[in-house]
């Protein structure tokens, strides 16, 4: 696996609003905002089954309504499509979860 190009990277970001990069760490990282705990766990059961079928997971952290998600591809030593390609899956499925509550 190998890190992704910074022009790749870039254009990739910008489809991405919502989500920081943290050009240091080699990472990206987002901060979810649910209705309450089981909205946000559900969210967490649904992106561990991405994840796993990916065979990427990420680095979260949650209390009650709040998730922050960080990427990083360990074995690449920085971002990766992998990286990309889970974000975009997890910003669609918290739009679908916001627009089904």
């Amino acid at each position: 696996m190998t890190p992704i190009d910074p022009s790749t990277l870039r254009t990739r970001m910008l489809a991405l609003p919502e989500w920081k990069l943290d050009e240091e760490q080699r990472a990206i990282s987002r901060h979810f905002r649910f209705q309450d705990f089981a909205q946000a766990f559900g969210f967490m059961s649904q992106m561990a089954v991405v994840s796993e079928k990916m065979d990427h997971h990420p680095e979260w952290f949650n209390v009650y309504n709040r998730l922050e998600v960080r990427l990083t591809t360990h074995d690449a030593n920085g971002l990766t499509t992998r990286d990309l390609d889970w974000a975009t899956r997890a910003d669609k499925a918290f739009k679908a979860a916001a627009e089904a509550a």
